[in-house]
């Protein structure tokens, strides 16, 4: 009998900070305005993408207040929740939806990431995942013993360090270790329990973790940088990729670089999923679509533009004296997001953009791809990538919340499903049973079944 192989479907995640993904999302009628500490909106918006079927809700993390438009939602981000303290929250509240946490490997150490992490997937049953990231920014560092934040080149050797040690604290247990027997009062094989003793560059960790496994093994591993030390990165750990384009040409290539690179590492390049990032703006019709942009752009305070572009080129372009209705001026070098640096630059030069206009373009996503339109044609440009080598799938980010959420989610998935695209009910429990993704083998586990086939 031939195996039927199931279609190819594109896989969701749901970018949701309370405060609202647009600069001056705030500020919009229907959005409340203590989103950002608001644990009841968080609540709805967990509920509404579970609702909508999504893979997983993502929110990203800063390690200093950003004022102005610095971060998503300008100054509604100005302070908020730490994000795997809420999702340990949100988690009971869910079935199927996973959750994913940004944490640093810069200002963190990998016992208390791996530990987090792994009390997260246990609270979630199996639907945690960790967004790793360096951490840019001047501020960030000053709060954490530093004058200056760590050149790019050497977040990344401590990244990947760190990414080794976290994945060697999770496999601290093998999944059978726990024998809780009350008649004879074992309650663990020590046998089965494994010090992780890592000596390197940045840590020194002897281990074993203090939390087990979860279902899935352990929370699967998201990355979102596009330079070279980024993309290198990714190609080594990550098993989903959040990413941001403009064009689908720059998409695809992104893509196949990045698979190439996974298989240049021994690993299987379907277990690498590709997810960009996109700021949909839903109407009935074209007109309903292009107002809904319109009227949230006509919210933007100058001085939250200006600041959003300081902070999407790495806090070093000074705007004061120019005419914002002139081109960009050069933007000194970075040791922050340089690969964000140079598409916002890229954006500016390819659309002829003065610096209102630039800001006004990326106050919706930063970088990431806007859509406007019907729900049909929204649904044919996730399509095109999906089908052309662009995507595994997508991180939404909707402007505003709950309503550009609504509309994603009550008129473009219905036309993805119509389509056969995107899935009509949750294929599991676990974030990687939803995903697709593999449960890793625990790495003592192996190494005990290749003894034992050796013998």
């Amino acid at each position: 009998m031939t195996r039927q192989t199931k279609p190819r479907q594109i896989k969701l995640g749901a970018f949701l900070p309370g405060g609202g993904q647009h600069v001056a999302a705030w500020r919009h009628p229907d959005h409340p305005v203590d989103g950002a500490t608001s644990f009841e909106f968080h609540k709805q918006l967990a509920q509404t993408a579970e609702r909508g079927l999504f893979d997983a809700y993502f929110l990203a993390d800063g390690l200093a207040v950003s004022f102005g438009g610095g971060t998503e939602g300008g100054n509604a981000k100005v302070a908020g929740f730490e994000p795997v303290t809420l999702f340990s929250a949100l988690a009971p509240l869910t079935k199927n939806l996973g959750f994913i946490a940004t944490a640093s490997t810069t200002y963190e150490e990998p016992y208390n990431t791996a530990r987090k992490f792994a009390s997260l997937d246990l609270i979630s049953g199996g639907r945690a995942g960790w967004n790793v990231v360096t951490t840019a920014t001047e501020a960030a560092a000053q709060n954490f013993n530093l004058d200056q934040q760590l050149p790019h080149a050497a977040r990344y050797r401590r990244a990947q360090e760190h990414v080794e040690v976290v994945k060697a604290l999770w496999d601290s247990f093998e999944d059978d270790a726990f024998i809780r027997d009350k008649e004879s009062g074992v309650f663990y094989d020590t046998a089965k329990v494994h010090d992780t003793d890592h000596v390197g560059e940045h840590f020194k960790v002897k281990g074993p973790l203090n939390v087990p496994r979860s279902s899935q093994g352990h929370p699967v591993i998201v990355q979102a940088g596009q330079s070279e030390d980024g993309r290198r990165l990714a190609a080594a750990t990550a098993e989903v990729i959040f990413t941001a384009h403009q064009h689908l040409d720059t998409a695809q290539e992104f893509y196949r670089d990045i698979k190439a690179r996974a298989v240049a590492a021994g690993r299987n390049p379907d277990h690498v999923l590709v997810m960009p990032g996109v700021s949909p703006f839903v109407g009935r019709t074209e007109a309903e679509a292009r107002e809904k942009y319109d009227r949230i752009t006509s919210y933007i305070l100058e001085e939250d533009g200006i600041a959003l572009l300081n902070g999407l080129t790495g806090g070093t372009l000074d705007l004061r004296g120019h005419d914002l209705d002139g081109p960009l001026p050069p933007v000194p070098a970075t040791e922050g997001m340089k690969s964000r640096q140079a598409l916002i630059r890229q954006i500016a030069d390819e659309n002829g953009f003065t610096i209102r206009q630039l800001y006004q373009w990326v106050a919706s996503a930063r970088g990431h791809y806007t859509v406007i339109g019907t729900p049909v044609q929204i649904a044919d440009t996730l399509q095109e990538w999906f089908e052309n080598e662009a995507a595994d799938g997508f991180n939404i980010l909707p402007p505003w919340f709950p309503t550009a959420l609504d509309d994603f989610v009550d008129l473009v998935i219905p036309e993805l499903q119509h389509r056969g695209l995107f899935r009509t009910a949750y294929e599991g429990t676990t974030l990687r049973d939803n995903l697709g993704l593999p449960v890793p083998v625990n790495r003592h586990s192996a190494g005990h079944r290749t003894v034992q086939a050796a013998e």
